[in-house]
């Protein structure tokens, strides 16, 4: 099945660079230099990011979003605002790797923006209530989440990382943050970082990898790798 990638969506967040590798059979994990992980150029994003006007090529995007040859901005330190980000060239790899350099940071002290979402899913630019893409997807969502919405104590911290799987008919629920459909999941402090933070995201051989890197960290630090996805 032809999937898209991808969408990102949050409240207040720059995003630097967004690279899809392509993994070979018998290839390095993200964190070698094996020579078997392909740059793909058509599924990624590096500076200058406009084309020809203000246009990415490849790319569509909308809402709060702002384009400059150095950043992405996704949305402004404001209240009530959502941008988008979608690749409109099909993927149909069976194993590969998605990073992500980003910003999230604003001045709230006590509430903040719901996060922010990586899509690898059959529809693209379906929008609703789950990190501003609809409920009930088909594929892959990576949610990093930078506000608590349940009322209670959750048995991790904010901001929280979390992968679901769905075959387009569960529901997320948003009254527990995802928690009970998610596949794995930790705490990371990427909020308000002083310097960028990364994100890896990889799946070969059934296998689901999320690392994060956060500010001047050097290492990858393990999030989850669920097997059988």
């Amino acid at each position: 099945m032809a999937s898209y990638l991808a969408k990102l969506l949050l409240y207040t967040v720059l995003v630097s660079t967004f690279s899809l590798l392509c993994r070979a059979q018998g290839g390095a994990t993200h964190q070698q230099d094996g020579g078997t992980d392909y740059f793909r150029r058509e599924h990624s994003l590096v500076k200058p990011y406009t084309g020809s006007g203000m246009d990415i090529p490849l790319w569509d995007f909308g809402g709060s979003t702002v384009v400059s040859n150095e950043y992405i901005r996704l949305t402004p330190d404001r209240q009530s605002k959502q941008g988008h980000l979608w690749n409109h060239v099909a993927s149909n790899m069976r194993h590969w790797e998605v990073r992500v350099t980003f910003q999230i940071h604003g001045s709230g002290k006590n509430l903040y923006g719901d996060g922010i979402a990586f899509w690898y899913a059959r529809d693209r630019m379906e929008f609703g209530d789950v990190f501003g893409s609809k409920d009930k997807f088909a594929g892959l969502g990576v949610f990093m989440d930078t506000y608590s919405n349940f009322d209670g104590d959750h048995a991790h911290l904010h901001p929280y990382v979390s992968a679901m799987v769905n075959n387009g008919s569960i529901a997320y629920d948003h009254d527990h943050d995802g928690t009970h459909g998610q596949v794995a999941g930790c705490s990371v402090s990427f909020r308000n970082a002083d310097f960028e933070s990364h994100i890896s995201i990889a799946y070969y051989m059934g296998t689901l990898s999320v690392y994060t890197r956060v500010g001047q960290e050097h290492d990858w630090q393990s999030c989850f790798n669920i097997d059988g996805i």
